[in-house]
């Protein structure tokens, strides 16, 4: 694997051309955005890949979300479909809760989601209840809890990924804080070029498939390493 990333097109041309690259290090050494990327892109006030995943993912229409051990990565528009199909198992959302393996307060969720074209996840929170209205209300009111690790289930079982990031602006329309996740399912966020496509093999296929790209692109790697990565 040889990329270096110090631009926003280094950063799409990289996601292209290796299909699967996540954000931070993990247990494949040197397969991450982190130790690919010029330190002055990584951490600092100007622009740089933190601020380039929205445009990333708009321009290259890849996926984007906490695929792997629940941390983010990036993965190409014609790889997810094989990905998904693996994670999912072969089952859509709804057979997997009327199998049992999905739970009530995933369904919740997931709804909430599959329901919109897509939504901000602050939105999301509001709308399902996980935080309390501004609007003063009974005492004894408590918000759901455990949005953030539902919202990350989703996206290890590939039902829900982000489809863009947006910004908060100031008085003087300046943007400012770190971005908003908005989410949306992959049904939605691709269309049929999706719906036609991740359940067009087995999921052991599929699995086999992605296991022989990365062995290409990461020909020094362990072939065990890999499958632990995958989960």
């Amino acid at each position: 694997m040889d990329i270096y990333i110090r631009t926003k097109e280094d950063l799409e041309q990289a996601v292209q051309e290796l299909g699967f690259l996540p954000f931070f290090a993990n247990e494949i050494q040197g397969f991450s955005i982190e130790e690919n990327c010029d330190p002055r892109v990584y951490f600092s006030k100007e622009p740089g890949v933190w601020e380039w995943k929205g445009p990333v993912i708009q321009e290259t229409r890849c996926a984007y979300g906490k695929f792997f051990h629940k941390k983010a990565a990036f993965i190409a528009k014609e790889w997810f479909p094989d990905f998904a199909n693996y994670r999912r198992d072969g089952y859509d959302f709804d057979s997997r809760f009327e199998d049992g393996l999905a739970t009530y307060n995933e369904q919740y969720l997931y709804n909430i989601i599959a329901s919109r074209h897509s939504i901000l996840s602050k939105d999301a929170k509001a709308v399902g209840g996980y935080i309390k209205p501004r609007t003063k209300g009974p005492d004894e009111w408590e918000p759901r809890k455990g949005f953030d690790t539902l919202i990350t289930r989703l996206q290890m079982e590939c039902y829900v990924l982000t489809s863009d990031f947006e910004y908060e602006v100031d008085k003087n329309g300046n943007f400012y804080g770190w971005g908003i996740a908005r989410y949306a399912t992959p049904e939605e966020f691709y269309g049929k070029r999706f719906s036609n496509r991740v359940y067009k093999r087995t999921p052991e296929e599929s699995y086999k498939r992605i296991v022989r790209h990365l062995k290409k692109i990461l020909p020094d790697t362990d072939e065990e390493e890999i499958k632990r990565f995958l989960g």
